[in-house]
């Protein structure tokens, strides 16, 4: 079974699907793909994205505000609310992001260190995109305290040392269909030097479809050709990727449930 760790169902292109999500999550789960976590951008957005997957008892939710998104500011009192929402497992997606917007840097840091403390007080661990912030990421994650609950560096497109460092932090390292273009060497390297208990494995769906879709509009069915390509990397089965990328998902995010009907 493989678990897509971060993805945005609300947001999936659906016309391969007949317009449909149930099956497009059915596509996947014929993939092998037994679990989705469906990881939020917006405070507007939120409400619709929780009601879009309320029927797939699969489906486990995020909440929380991207760092290049505009819309509502995160405050403290209304992200701790909306975590204890039946379903939520992780605060984020957060972080920062300083290729777009980089004039709202001081903006994105103080909505990163909101999503930090409401981490630490509801125990869920973080979802943290970073983008061109590579210091300023792990010096948050520090001061704030992250190590205490842990999380994700989703989409990873650094190199080993930044690796190193969250791992020093308590936390993962999630691949997306990166890491299979051909310009992504430092990427692979990751991959192949990541200790296999700190290792997870996305789709980022609707976006970075992996080779061999890469262009097209990502679905969570192809989380299995990212795990089939970093199992390559790695001189491991993809059943053994699968394996140990889901079992590493379940005990980092320790309030999802695995669904009944999951593929084996």
């Amino acid at each position: 079974m493989l678990v897509d760790s971060h993805c945005h169902l609300d947001r999936l292109r659906l016309d391969a699907f007949g317009g449909s999500l149930a099956a497009a999550l059915d596509s996947a789960r014929q993939a092998g793909v037994g679990h989705f976590l469906c990881v939020a951008v917006a405070l507007e957005d939120w409400p619709a994205m929780v009601e879009s997957v309320a029927a797939f008892d699969d489906v486990s939710l995020s909440v929380g505000v991207h760092p290049s998104e505009e819309g509502r500011a995160p405050t403290l009192s209304e992200l701790v609310r909306l975590a204890r929402t039946p379903r939520v497992v992780a605060i984020g997606e957060t972080g920062l992001d300083y290729h777009y917007g980089p004039e709202r840097a001081e903006l994105q840091r103080e909505w990163f260190r909101i999503h930090v403390r409401v981490a630490r007080e509801t125990g869920k661990p973080l979802i943290v995109h970073t983008r061109e912030a590579r210091e300023d990421t792990l010096a948050i994650l520090r001061e704030e305290g992250a190590a205490e609950v842990g999380g994700v560096l989703h989409c990873f497109t650094e190199d080993w040392e930044m690796a190193q460092r969250a791992l020093d932090l308590n936390f993962h390292i999630s691949f997306s269909g990166i890491v299979t273009f051909r310009s992504a060497a430092q990427i692979q390297e990751v991959a192949r030097r990541l200790p296999a208990e700190r290792m997870l494995v996305e789709t980022d769906s609707p976006y970075l479809a992996p080779v061999p879709h890469r262009g097209k509009p990502n679905h969570p069915a192809w989380v299995r050709e990212v795990a089939a390509f970093v199992a390559e990397l790695r001189g491991e089965t993809a059943e053994q990727v699968a394996a140990t990328t889901t079992n590493n998902f379940f005990r980092l995010f320790r309030d999802a449930v695995p669904s009944a009907h999951a593929p084996l």
